[in-house]
């Protein structure tokens, strides 16, 4: 009676497990499949939206060239050249709007996949990730309108101008189409108008100042309100800081000295 009793539990405890198998082998294939969905849904969208991006993208330039555009905005009574801009100036921008413009073909991945987490975090459409070459596209060729469809169309607009133009040349076509604030587009009128000074001659507080403008100019701007101006001057220079092109003590003289 004793053998009996120990080959049907043990029996009974090889079915359990033989069950319990194939209950994890099942769990296995459903999480497989929601996986695949979840892979083709998202090729499915990425695809639509590509398409829309592209055929956006395409519209634009055929109504109005690249190399076109970029001739109307170099032929601008009081374009600035990149030689005419000085490097603290240069590097303020970098470093508040895109640390990684050297050195990304048109777009920062990093920044698009951070940007993407924050949206769906606050379930909002604010954070764009957008590089310098990418603001660029969107001021010469399409509309302020945040959509998914434009999002795409200048991704392709960046590679274009990436392969087209140098990094200096995009750069300066950046900032001689930014808006300012107080009616000034360009870093010239902006330069001219907020300190009466050509921008090679800007101290580097007030270079400070206009690298951080653009990003919101109602709010920024020092006509509107010179305390959030300040705090956003702050905000560049620290960002200064953080990317290594200038100390702490620096970030502080210049805050000084202003």
């Amino acid at each position: 009676m004793g053998r009996s009793y120990h080959k049907k539990t043990s029996h009974k405890k090889h079915h359990i497990k033989k069950q319990s198998i194939k209950r994890k082998h099942s769990l296995r294939r459903i999480f497989g499949m929601l996986l695949l969905i979840l892979v083709c849904l998202g090729a499915a969208v990425g695809a639509f939206f590509g398409f829309r991006g592209y055929k956006m993208y395409r519209e634009a330039v055929a109504q109005q060239p690249v190399a076109e555009r970029v001739e109307q905005v170099r032929s601008m009574e009081h374009f600035t050249h990149y030689d005419e801009l000085s490097q603290f100036y240069i590097d303020a921008v970098i470093s508040a709007e895109d640390h990684r413009f050297e050195r990304h073909p048109g777009i920062d991945v990093i920044a698009i996949c951070r940007a993407a987490w924050t949206d769906i975090k606050t379930l909002s459409f604010r954070e764009g990730g957008s590089t310098i070459t990418q603001q660029l596209a969107k001021n010469m060729l399409f509309s302020q309108e945040k959509t998914i469809d434009r999002k795409v169309a200048e991704v392709f607009a960046a590679f274009a101008m990436e392969a087209a133009y140098s990094k200096r040349e995009i750069f300066e076509l950046y900032v001689n189409t930014l808006y300012f604030g107080s009616g000034y587009y360009g870093i010239y009128e902006a330069s001219m108008g907020y300190f009466d000074k050509l921008p090679g001659e800007l101290t580097d507080y007030e270079a400070a100042m206009l690298a951080g403008i653009p990003n919101a100019p109602s709010a920024y701007s020092p006509d509107e309100n010179s305390v959030l101006a300040a705090r956003r001057t702050e905000q560049v220079l620290s960002c200064m800081v953080r990317n290594q092109c200038i100390t702490e003590e620096e970030a502080g003289k210049i805050k000084d000295i202003d």
